[in-house]
C-alpha cells in the first residue's frame, strides 16, 4: 500500500498527513478471536537452528499424513496445554502481519491493518493458552481476554451443540465427497480434538437458558428378558442433555486408543480437560466488559445448523455405546450459519453497541461484503449504504442469565 491508496475497492482511503503517511496515533487495539477452521498452524523442528516451517494446517497435499505426524498431541493437566507427540518438532502460529496471517480466510495486510495501530490476535485453538501479537501492557482486562479466547466463536455459550458433541464422538470432517480423500480424515481429526481444551469448553452450557435444550440421542437395542426369549429385540430412544452427556462420552470412548511411532496411547474421554473447561465456564459467566470497551456482534443466519445429534435408528439400534464412534450421525436443525446456531451466536450476555445477523455460512461470513461494511462502520472509516435491507436483519439485544 502506498500513501492513502487501497487495493481493496470496498474500503475508502484513511486520513493521511501531508507527507502521505497514515496517522495511527488515535487507533485503538482491536481484539480478533479466530476459530479452528480459520487458523494456520506450522510445525518447526526443535533440533535445527535454521530451517523452514512446515504448514500442517490448513493444507491439501499429504494433509492426513502430516497431520498425524506433527499435530497429534496429548493434554498435560499440569500445564493446561496439549503437547506434541512428535518430540522433534513444535507447533507454532505464524505471526506475520501482526499475527493476522494465521487467519487464512482474511487478507489482513490489504484490508484491515491500515485502520488499527495494533492487533491483539488470538490463534492456535488446538493448544490452549496462546496470545499472538500482544504485549503485556496492552492487556486491558485479563479475564476478558481469556474468556473471549476460550469461547472462540461465541462469547458466552457454546459452538454448534450438534457439531461439538459429535466431534468428541466421531470427529470432524470439513470436506465431503471425493475431495475428502485429499484432506484430513474424520477420525484423524477426532484423535486430536479429544485432547483439545477448546472443544470441551464449547460443549453445550448446562446453565444457559436454551429455548430447547440440545440433546444427544441414541437408539439402544433392548434385549428381551430370559422369561420372554422368543420375543424379537426392540429399540428404545434414549436422550442425554448437557449434564448427562458425559455418560455417553465416557462409555463410547472407553476403549479409544491412538498409535504413534510404535507406541499406543489411551485416549478416553478426558475428565482433566472437562475439569479445566468447567473452570473456564465459571470465568466466562463472571466476565464483564471493562468500562470504555465497545462490543459488537455479527451472526450468521438463514442456514440449517446442527443442534441435536442422533446415533442408530429404530431399525438399526446401537448395542454398545462404543459403536457410536463408527456411526454417522443424524442431526436436527435450527437457524444459524450452518455451524453455530443463531441462539448461541447472540448469547454473549454483553451489552452490545450493535448486533447484526447476516445471511451467510460460518466461514463465508468473514469474507461477506456486508460484514466488511459493518466493520468499516464500527472502525469509523465509512458508513453503510443499505441497498438491499432484506439481506441483513438487525437483531435486538436479549437478556441471558
Amino acid at each position: 500500500m502506498v500513501g492513502g491508496c487501497s487495493v481493496c475497492p470496498c474500503f475508502e482511503s484513511p486520513a493521511t498527513s501531508d507527507d502521505g503517511h497514515v496517522d495511527m496515533a488515535d487507533r485503538d487495539p482491536v481484539l480478533l478471536v479466530t476459530g479452528m477452521g480459520g487458523s494456520i498452524l506450522h510445525s518447526k523442528s526443535k533440533r535445527k537452528i535454521f530451517g523452514f516451517d512446515t504448514r500442517v494446517w490448513v493444507r491439501i497435499f499429504l494433509a492426513d499424513l502430516e497431520f498425524k505426524r506433527r499435530l497429534w498431541s496429548i493434554y498435560n493437566p499440569t500445564t493446561g496445554y496439549t503437547e506434541e507427540l512428535d518430540e522433534n518438532s513444535e507447533i507454532v502460529v505464524p505471526d506475520d502481519d501482526h499475527g493476522l496471517y494465521a487467519i487464512d480466510i482474511l487478507d489482513p495486510s490489504l484490508i484491515f491493518s491500515k485502520y488499527v495501530s495494533k492487533w491483539i490476535c488470538i490463534a492456535c485453538p488446538f493448544q490452549g493458552k496462546l496470545l499472538v501479537g500482544i504485549e503485556e501492557e496492552e492487556v486491558i482486562c485479563t479475564e476478558l481476554i481469556l474468556s473471549l479466547y476460550s469461547r472462540m466463536h461465541i462469547p458466552n455459550v457454546t459452538g454448534a451443540p450438534g457439531c461439538i458433541n459429535d466431534a468428541l464422538l466421531t470427529g470432524l470432517q470439513f470436506i465431503e465427497g471425493f475431495e475428502s480423500y485429499f484432506f484430513v480424515g474424520r477420525w484423524t481429526m477426532h484423535q486430536l480434538v479429544i485432547e483439545c481444551p477448546s472443544i470441551y469448553e464449547m460443549l453445550p452450557n448446562p446453565v444457559f437458558e436454551w429455548k430447547k435444550t440440545p440433546q444427544i440421542q441414541v437408539w439402544r437395542k433392548v434385549t428381551p428378558d430370559k422369561e420372554d426369549e422368543e420375543a424379537p429385540p426392540s429399540a428404545k430412544l434414549e436422550s442425554y442433555g448437557p449434564l448427562q452427556s458425559t455418560v455417553v462420552f465416557q462409555e463410547a470412548l472407553r476403549h479409544n486408543e491412538l498409535d504413534f511411532n510404535g507406541k499406543t496411547f489411551a485416549l478416553p474421554f478426558n475428565y482433566d480437560i472437562l475439569k479445566w473447561a468447567a473452570g473456564t465456564r465459571q470465568l466466562i459467566n463472571k466476565a464483564k466488559l471493562p468500562k470504555g470497551i465497545d462490543f459488537y456482534n455479527i451472526s450468521g443466519t438463514s442456514f440449517e445448523t446442527p443442534f441435536d445429534v442422533c446415533y442408530g435408528s429404530e431399525t438399526s439400534p446401537i448395542c454398545d455405546l462404543s459403536e457410536i464412534c463408527h456411526t454417522l450421525p443424524e442431526y436436527s436443525f435450527v437457524d444459524g450459519d450452518e455451524t453455530v446456531p443463531i441462539e448461541s451466536a447472540q448469547g454473549d450476555g454483553f451489552d452490545a453497541v450493535e448486533r447484526v445477523a447476516i445471511p451467510a455460512r460460518h466461514r463465508e461470513l468473514l469474507c461477506d461484503k456486508t460484514t466488511f461494511q459493518y466493520i468499516q462502520k464500527w472502525l469509523g472509516v465509512s458508513s453503510i449504504k443499505h441497498k438491499k435491507p432484506s439481506k441483513t436483519s438487525k437483531v435486538m439485544d436479549s437478556v441471558y442469565t
